[in-house]
């Protein structure tokens, strides 16, 4: 009906006074959600369900911390009051209060409108080169410089000509190198005040004893904090050390906060209060493309530490962690080395939302030697996309509230504060790495997720799934050694790229022969799956219909592809054809429960991938492959 001229208008309809999403539906429970996922999982052929039948689903993603399906209300009921709010303790929800880049501990982000300190680091040791990427830095969006200097980096001496055209006013400098780095920076700022507050000598003598294995004294950092600039932090408590050894975060984060209560200890004993001493230490923590345990584990390190300065008796104000991400050198890769850009986009996505004070983007070649300067720029634009596209910093501790991640946090919190406390039990962070205790707690968490890479359960896209086996790699000068002889140096494609190395070092490149079963659409999909499986390790995989095209192939290794169908009728006789077409390694696109005859190896999903293309080159190569998989433990060298 219309409304005529002179008529009322139409009355408003009542809004209801709550507002029920789906409420024309009957509430689910989570008995109901459990009966359907059980139901799911015996059709896939999972028997012996546990009880609850969500534990089946439970997915590691630290030592001792596993993330379940669903998640509740119920999972986290009383988990955000103990988070508190923003900018007071525990600090949780981050050490922000009110407007983005104020910080309750003070720093450099107190006048960076940006929301963090944008870091990026240089270890070029030619001193023309580092001071024009300086220079394209600063003047495209990085607010802080990180130098690495000693061996192999920027020299020591040429520190003054590296920052000649660094307004030090308003750029902060966090230093790596020891204390020659200390020393050599205070001799060159010496008599000034006007440095803009938030830099860092980057003093680190158990991170060095990690790395080196070498004891270190910790003797002259109070002395060193007296001589820092105002605004200025002596210490670094660098957690990747332990994370690019293989920790979880639950190890990184526990190492991290024994490494503190130390320095703590001798800032303190060497006569500094408890806040001046808080107030010389920042942290440094790997950013992983997992970005919920990466949210989740800077929340839970900013509480760690609170209740480490409120035992300690220090006033809240000075109990707020600051910390600086990095993106994890472990995620790393060299081949396929642009999805580097993805990884670090999700990790400094992670790492915002999780509340970090300072983040660096580590170049996608990072890998593969010293980054050049697209590399440096595409770095650099990943947070400013975030922050100025993205918005990111608008809102502090988005995640707040999140039944997962409130859940996760704690957890982690729960885990890293039990591994913490061992050390402690153990005489602190020093005996435990001389001991041995460190490493071989490390070394077992790395363990467990090498067989989880190793059977692809914990994909790495371009390496391990959807690898291109012809790529052209770029080419990178070398980057400076790291120290070693203490803590390994790993990397999650390190496995894979090693058997990828020794398969290109071979000509004519051995392959693997994909004999197919049926028409395309019967054989595609295990036929894809067998193309990555295998080239993975880097393995061309020439397809052809039948036992016909093994020879024009170039190779005795063939793999069958098709349906259950296809296998019961054609596998066992197909088999038999490859053997007389010339055929001396017979593989099958499936499980091992298929049983075919003439078959020696099975392709499925979760089998062990390394040890199926390792067998096939040893077959393929007639010697043994001296490869280190699945635990690739690179020397820190």
């Amino acid at each position: 009906m219309t409304v005529g001229h002179g008529s009322p208008p139409p009355a408003e309809p009542e809004a209801p006074e709550v507002l029920q999403l789906a409420g024309e539906f009957p509430a689910a429970s989570r008995a109901q959600w459990r009966d359907l996922v059980a139901g799911v999982l015996r059709k896939a052929g999972r028997d012996g369900l546990p009880e609850p039948v969500e534990e089946a689903l439970r997915v590691p993603v630290a030592t001792g911390v596993t993330v379940a399906p669903l998640y509740s209300a119920e999972d986290a009921d009383e988990l955000p009051a103990l988070a508190g709010v923003p900018g007071l303790p525990p600090f949780t929800r981050g050490a922000r209060a009110g407007a983005a880049g104020v910080t309750a501990a003070g720093g450099a982000d107190a006048d960076v409108p940006t929301g963090w300190d944008v870091r990026q680091r240089h270890a070029d040791p030619d001193v023309a080169g580092t001071r024009e990427a300086i220079a394209a830095d600063l003047e495209n969006g990085v607010s802080s410089l990180w130098l690495v200097l000693g061996e192999g980096a920027v020299p020591v001496e040429s520190l003054a000509d590296v920052l000649a055209d660094v307004l030090l006013d308003l750029a902060p400098v966090t230093l790596s190198g020891g204390t020659p780095a200390a020393e050599a920076f205070l001799a060159l700022v010496e008599g000034r005040t006007d440095l803009a507050p938030g830099g860092c000598l980057g003093l680190d003598p158990l991170g060095l004893l990690a790395a080196t294995g070498e004891p270190q004294s910790l003797d002259g950092l109070a002395d060193r904090a007296r001589r820092a600039p105002d605004g200025w932090r002596t210490v670094v408590v660098d957690g990747t050390v332990f994370a690019d050894a293989g920790a979880s975060a639950v190890e990184e984060l526990g190492c991290a906060v024994a490494a503190g209560v130390a320095y703590l200890r001798a800032l303190t004993a060497q006569g500094l209060t408890v806040d001046e001493a808080l107030g010389q230490l920042e942290f440094r923590f790997s950013a992983s493309a997992d970005q919920f345990t990466t949210i989740a584990a800077l929340r839970a390190a900013r509480r760690l530490w609170d209740r480490v300065g409120e035992a300690s008796g220090a006033s809240p104000a000075a109990r707020a962690m600051r910390q600086h991400a990095v993106t994890s050198s472990v995620m790393t890769t060299r081949h396929d080395p642009w999805v580097n850009m993805l990884r670090t986009t999700v990790a400094c996505f992670a790492a915002g939302v999780g509340g970090a004070d300072v983040v660096t983007v580590q170049p996608f070649d990072a890998a593969l030697g010293l980054p050049d300067a697209f590399a440096r720029r595409i770095a650099r634009n990943t947070q400013g996309l975030l922050v100025e596209e993205g918005h990111l910093a608008r809102v502090i501790d988005p995640a707040g509230g999140s039944w997962y991640v409130e859940s996760l946090t704690e957890s982690l919190a729960q885990a890293a504060w039990a591994w913490f406390t061992e050390i402690e039990r153990a005489g602190g962070l020093a005996a435990a790495l001389s001991s041995g205790l460190v490493a071989e707690r490390i070394g077992t968490a790395w363990a467990e997720r090498s067989q989880r890479l190793a059977t692809r359960s914990e994909a790495i896209t371009g390496v391990s799934e959807f690898p291109n086996p012809a790529e052209k790699l770029p080419v990178r000068r070398p980057a400076p050694p790291p120290p070693s002889g203490g803590l390994p140096r790993v990397r999650t494609a390190g496995a894979f790229e090693e058997l990828r190395d020794a398969v290109e070092a071979v000509e004519p490149r051995p392959r693997v022969y994909l004999a197919t079963l049926g028409p395309v659409a019967r054989h595609t999909a295990r036929a894809t799956f067998a193309a990555n499986l295998f080239g993975a390790g880097g393995l061309h995989t020439p397809a052809g219909d039948g036992a016909g095209g093994l020879a024009e192939a170039g190779t005795t290794v063939a793999c069958i592809c098709g349906t259950d169908r296809d296998y019961a009728e054609r596998a066992a006789e197909l088999a038999a054809e490859l053997r007389s077409a010339g055929a001396t390694q017979v593989w099958l696109a499936g499980p091992p429960s298929l049983a075919v005859d003439g078959v020696d190896g099975y392709a499925h999903a979760g089998c062990d991938a390394l040890a199926a293309v390792r067998t096939v080159l040893e077959q393929s190569l007639g010697a043994e492959m001296a490869i280190s998989a699945p635990v690739d433990q690179e020397a820190r060298a």
